[in-house]
């Protein structure tokens, strides 16, 4: 278990910390950036979720949410450490959850009408707000790439942002849907 005595520690007051392991390094670093991303991602999941408050989609989509929001502290914990050894002892995600992202996606969108254009991001504000995790997600997901070209990164972390990215996506239609609200859908002749 984790135990937090102070949240501030000052060792960070000349633009470095630490990571996981002991080596020190510029809060700029690619890592930082990828793991503090994944925790702008778990934010902006809190917003969703307040947004759902009143929401007809809560029942439904929270408990989701709060599950990927944990599984994201796994993913920002792996992407904070550096060595190999340390990781594997570290929690993480595996396939199944993967898989479950997929089938949460393959279940909602069953129910949901058939898209006949682009959604424009909002619409109510948990749609907005799943659209702006949508971003968000895809922004981390970039940036995984990006380290995964210097650095040693697992493969199912990217393939776990794709997926969240693409499930924040339908949850956001879910959302409208089941408000019975009507998507803003993208009129390309208007421009």
């Amino acid at each position: 278990m984790v135990r937090i005595n102070r949240v501030y520690t000052k060792t960070g007051d000349g633009g470095r910390t630490q990571l996981i392991g002991g080596a020190k390094v510029a809060k700029d670093n690619a890592r930082i950036e990828c793991y503090g991303t994944i925790d702008e991602l778990n934010a902006t999941l809190g917003m969703f979720i307040s947004a759902l408050e009143s929401s007809a989609a809560k029942e439904n989509l929270v408990p989701r949410l709060l599950r990927i929001q944990n599984e994201l502290f796994n993913v920002g914990t792996q992407l904070a450490t550096p060595d190999q050894e340390r990781r594997e002892k570290l929690p993480d995600i595996s396939s199944r959850h993967i898989e479950e992202l997929e089938s949460e996606m393959d279940e909602l969108n069953e129910e949901l009408p058939e898209l006949r254009s682009f959604v424009l991001p909002g619409g109510s504000p948990a749609s907005a707000s799943a659209h702006l995790a949508r971003c968000v997600c895809r922004r981390a997901e970039r940036l995984v790439v990006s380290l995964s070209a210097s650095e040693d990164v697992d493969d199912r972390h990217l393939k776990y942002l794709n997926r969240l990215s693409d499930s924040l996506f339908v949850f956001a239609r879910y959302s409208m849907f089941s408000d019975k609200l009507e998507e803003p859908l993208w009129q390309p002749e208007e421009v």
